[in-house]
């Protein structure tokens, strides 16, 4: 029986990409080889199909490949979110119940786009939650820069009074730490059900997340055995350690956040680390060009050196 999406869920769930050949079509060997990469580097969880794995890039029949290529790949082993964002309720209903038919754990859903106010944020949550029952759990997806959504802190609060399959927050707000923390506050004051918090962001904050009651990262660096260490050396009460480590990935994974490069950025990585084949992002989306490639190959090799030093 796959494990469920609920308010204790914790660690590191991979954003995952979307391998395609350079031709531009899916890879289905490379979504394999991914997916093997990631459990070796002792992942919690998976997320596929959200944004930084070009779902939006996708036919409705290569989204169900996808979904079903990793949740057989996985087989159980981890739990699997599944992103199902989409401007027909229609869409959203159907693939999240397909998802959870398939062996899903939740699924992760950001509001349509530009939405004024908390009532439209809570109405359109609330709508889509009752379409498809208390038995499927939420994640939401608080990603303002793509959405043009501000999800504030009180709308988070009655989505969570309101409806208990709404279980996870996937905090992306950018600058957001402070909505953290005033999640948290706020939930802890009232005698409110805590929910988990991943975060996103690449990862950039996650040391000052920990610290404000995040319970792990939902992201995608290509280095995502960092992210479970640090995440790691958290629960064990060793924030220092855990930050000494971060900084050392530091410099790579603030490259590979930049907007509009990062998935490029990423996949070249993650090509470069024998996870996928071909570093293609389906168009339209980045090119890299021969300064780019040289950049990135300096700072993988830096950060190659410093953790030999510290073997």
């Amino acid at each position: 029986m796959t494990e469920k999406l609920s308010e204790t869920s914790k660690g590191v769930y991979i954003i995952a990409a979307t391998p395609f050949t350079d031709e531009g079509e899916l890879d289905l060997a490379s979504t394999d080889s991914l997916t093997d990469f990631y459990l070796e580097k002792g992942v919690t969880g998976f997320t596929i199909l959200g944004m930084m794995g070009e779902a939006p890039k996708l036919t409705e029949e290569e989204t169900l490949t996808v979904m079903n290529r990793v949740l057989q790949r996985v087989d159980g082993r981890v739990p699997v979110v599944v992103g199902v964002s989409h401007a027909s309720n229609r869409h959203v209903e159907r693939l999240s119940k397909t998802a959870m038919d398939k062996g899903a754990a939740g699924i992760m859903l950001a509001p349509v786009a530009n939405l004024k106010t908390d009532d439209q944020v809570y109405n359109y949550y609330a709508t889509v939650a009752r379409l498809m029952g208390d038995q499927i759990p939420i994640c939401l997806q608080d990603f303002p820069q793509v959405t043009g959504v501000h999800m504030s802190v009180s709308v988070i609060h009655r989505l969570v009074d309101d409806f208990a399959q709404v279980v996870m927050l996937k905090h992306e707000d950018f600058p957001g730490m402070r909505k953290l923390s005033d999640v948290r506050e706020q939930s802890a004051s009232a005698g409110r059900r805590r929910i988990s918090i991943l975060v996103g962001n690449g990862g950039l904050f996650l040391p000052q997340e920990m610290l404000r009651g995040a319970d792990g990262a939902m992201t995608g660096f290509a280095y995502p055995e960092m992210l479970v260490q640090v995440c790691k050396l958290f629960d064990e009460g060793r924030a220092e350690e855990a930050e000494d480590l971060f900084n050392v990935y530091l410099p790579l994974l603030r490259h590979e956040f930049q907007y509009g490069l990062g998935l490029a950025l990423r996949k070249e990585t993650l090509k470069r680390r024998g996870a996928i084949r071909s570093a293609y992002v389906r168009r339209p989306g980045p090119l890299l060009n021969g300064t780019d490639m040289a950049e990135l190959g300096r700072l993988i090799q830096r950060l190659e050196s410093r953790l030999a030093e510290r073997a």
